[in-house]
């Protein structure tokens, strides 16, 4: 296990300041993303990125216990991406992160306010404040009370920021901001969002993001988070089946499932099955939506992010089942590529880099 000494805040909410390149860990790869400004200062470059695979056995748990193997991927990718920039962000997983919104009275001076947050904190959090990184953010006045406002709080462990901060370290990059994965998600979505009609406003959209151990379903609304849930379901399950059935290793049997090329009793044994789960469960929760929050009886789209979402036939089964509109995101679509991107491979790997982008896009914060 990494060890370190580290003075870094737990930024999850403000400006990120410096260039730097987003860097997803996931449960199967590291994903590294690297974007500018595009010259009229409206839009986006993706200048480079990598997926680089970890190695069968090695994922980065909350023990941390393989964080030395993933050092190493991480380093490399860093190497074929090819660029000068050493500052990155980060994520942790939304598990390792407790946040909550809590009202204040609104003309708190800042060392009173940050004084009230911390009391505040000490009351929810589950473990010692002296043990935690915490940040803040004013959300705007209370509904109806000008006198109160909205403050929302995130904060984690100390030992699992400083975990990774030290695993970037030892693959000789800095890091200058700590996110978190659901909120990087949330932000990339912004720009698959104003693909919509009409931007989406006034509608309620599922983003499903379909990790390789996790998929998490996020019902947003005008760019605010109004439910989420995660279930134990991702593409994981289906390349082990893959890789049980047809005697494949596990990197073999995952780019078998992404690129084709496997036996014709595939789609109808392993596929299909897997492709009918996650539509019942993703139509399970939306349900579960409606009948928690009565205000709202439908959503508009279903989105698809994640590692899985590109998959052949997902995004037909799912609207079928859901009665839904599905469409599987792509948050480049209206940014410039420059001449080292593939615009095919791009399209096929969009949807697992949402989290790299809204890590990316954290150089650009203006806030």
């Amino acid at each position: 296990m990494i060890k370190g000494n580290f003075n870094i805040d737990l930024d999850f909410l403000s400006a990120s300041g410096p260039s730097l390149i987003g860097v997803d860990i996931s449960a199967s790869s590291v994903k590294i993303l690297e974007l500018s400004q595009a010259p009229k200062k409206n839009g986006f470059i993706v200048e480079r990125y990598v997926i680089e695979p970890l190695p069968v056995d090695v994922t980065l748990d909350e023990d941390m216990k393989n964080s030395e193997q993933v050092s190493d991927v991480l380093r490399e990718a860093w190497k074929k991406l090819g660029t000068r920039i050493k500052n990155v962000c980060l994520a942790l997983p939304a598990a390792s992160v407790t946040t909550k919104t809590i009202v204040l009275p609104h003309d708190l001076r800042e060392a009173e306010l940050e004084s009230q947050v911390e009391t505040e904190a000490n009351r929810y959090l589950p473990f010692s404040l002296d043990d935690a990184n915490l940040d803040y953010q004013i959300i705007g006045p209370v509904a109806n009370n000008p006198e109160q406002i909205e403050v929302f709080l995130a904060a984690s462990r100390k030992s699992q920021v400083e975990e990774r901060v030290a695993l970037a370290e030892e693959a000789g990059l800095k890091t200058v901001v700590v996110d978190v994965e659901t909120y990087a998600i949330e932000t990339a979505f912004e720009q698959v969002r104003a693909q919509l009609p009409n931007g989406g406003v006034d509608q309620c959209i599922a983003l499903v993001h379909i990790g390789s151990t996790l998929m998490n379903v996020t019902v947003l609304r005008n760019g605010q988070s109004i439910f989420m849930r995660d279930l134990p379901v991702g593409g994981g399950q289906l390349t082990q089946q893959i890789q049980t059935m047809y005697g494949l290793t596990a990197v073999d049997a995952e780019i078998a499932k992404r690129k084709g090329g496997l036996p014709d009793n595939y789609e109808n044994d392993l596929l299909t099955p897997f492709r009918d789960n996650v539509a019942s469960e993703i139509f399970r929760i939306l349900h579960t939506f409606f009948s928690l929050d009565t205000t709202y009886s439908e959503v508009s789209y279903i989105v698809l992010a994640g590692g899985c979402a590109a998959l052949s036939g997902l995004e037909d089964v799912i609207a079928t089942r859901t009665q839904v509109t599905t469409l599987v995101a792509n948050p480049f679509a209206s940014m410039i590529l420059s001449s080292r991107i593939k615009p095919r491979e791009l399209q096929t790997d969009a949807p697992a880099l949402m989290i790299a982008c809204g890590l990316a896009m954290r150089r650009f914060d203006p806030s």
